[in-house]
């Protein structure tokens, strides 16, 4: 099990939208200090690798992810409460996108009648998800303003 490094906080700024944040208190308080507040975020949920600090020594079934997920394993982001709880934790997906991602689903056949103890179409939904998140960003990213 690999362990995460600790990291100083002290003029830190968040990886998304560049505030600086601290650690002094306010968490999640609807301020400029709270919304500020400095947040570690795991870049692949440790819950894919079995484990979750929810539950402490409880070890589940690991996802079978690939090796480019492997490789961040305990990695984590500085973020800001607004950046860390409000946009990465609560993304907003509408009935017609879930729409579309079923189909992407059925299309590659991800989908599920009965769950079964193995996770291999949960892992590739999970990638799937990552590769359309991905691939928007960068045709935005290369579109001419």
């Amino acid at each position: 099990m690999k362990t995460i490094k600790s990291i100083s906080i002290q003029d830190q700024t968040c990886t998304l939208c560049g505030c600086l944040v601290h650690r002094t208190g306010d968490y999640g308080q609807p301020t400029v200090k709270g919304k500020s507040h400095a947040s570690l975020h795991h870049f692949v949920a440790e819950r894919f690798f079995g484990r979750s600090a929810n539950r402490p020594g409880e070890l589940r079934d690991a996802y079978p992810l690939s090796e480019a997920y492997q490789q961040h394993e305990g990695r984590t982001g500085v973020f800001c409460y607004e950046c860390h709880e409000e946009l990465l934790h609560n993304p907003i997906i509408l009935p017609d996108d879930l729409s579309l991602l079923h189909q992407l689903f059925v299309t590659r056949g991800l989908t599920e009648i009965q769950k079964s103890e193995d996770r291999t179409k949960a892992a590739g939904r999970v990638s799937l998800l990552h590769e359309i998140i991905r691939r928007g960003l960068e045709s935005i990213n290369n579109q001419k303003s």
